[in-house]
């Protein structure tokens, strides 16, 4: 049995990915920084939850301990919590303000990836996957015909793309691990406002896909559902 943890996974795209991969046959668990919506989300789900905020070094140790306790190994884990920062003008986008968004999108994975890789390392196939964005695409970014090109979302294509560094490194440098990042396009969440042109269900197509790829697949590599995202 796989077990998986999904970050984020009480709404939006990590509770699509949830069911999926509960449909697949994965022992999922979804964490959520609200406990009454993660338990509502769960139980609609017919999955197992934790608490765990990723924007705080005690949350998600204590979450780390609590899952070591309940299930002993992990074996997928989801990076998918992450907040959008707001759209302000770039004249009133502050160093407190990118702070945060960098802090839950960027330094959040770190922390999870550090408190859950012992778990990880218990597993005879562990893959993590880093949900990013096109908009952390230096390629993307810089292609006008691209949707991601006229959206000046300075913190969060910032945090996205040092993310998409970190998943780099990560894959190098911990080969036991399969370590890769995916965009899921521009999907209708709360996170957009539901402006999105894609269904949750389309946007998670490349976060099962890549959740589902066992010990022998690709490491260090940005995809969408369509193939390779250019850096």
């Amino acid at each position: 049995m796989t077990t998986t943890l999904i970050t984020g996974g009480n709404k939006g795209l990590g509770y699509t990915a949830a069911q999926r991969l509960r449909d697949l046959g994965h022992t999922v668990v979804i964490g959520s920084r609200d406990p009454e919506r993660g338990a509502s989300a769960a139980a609609e789900l017919g999955v197992d939850w934790i608490t765990i905020d990723v924007a705080s070094d005690e949350s998600v140790s204590k979450a780390a301990t609590e899952f070591t306790e309940r299930f002993g190994t992990l074996d997928v884990l989801v990076n998918n919590a992450g907040i959008a920062g707001g759209r302000a003008p770039l004249d009133e986008v502050d160093g407190p303000a990118i702070a945060q968004v960098l802090d839950t999108n960027t330094v959040g994975p770190v922390r999870v990836v550090h408190a859950f890789l012992p778990l990880l390392r218990r597993s005879t196939a562990p893959v993590v996957v880093n949900v990013s964005s096109g908009l952390g695409s230096f390629a993307v970014r810089a292609d006008d015909s691209r949707i991601e090109a006229q959206i000046p979302t300075l913190s969060y294509s910032a945090s996205k793309a040092a993310l998409n560094m970190l998943t780099t490194i990560y894959a190098k440098w911990i080969p036991e691990v399969r370590f890769n990042v995916v965009d899921p396009g521009y999907t209708a969440t709360d996170l957009n406002g539901n402006s999105g042109h894609q269904t949750v269900e389309e946007g998670t197509d490349v976060i099962v896909a890549m959740a589902t790829i066992g010990a022998d697949g690709p490491t260090g590599t940005f995809v969408d559902r369509s193939g390779a995202v250019a850096w």
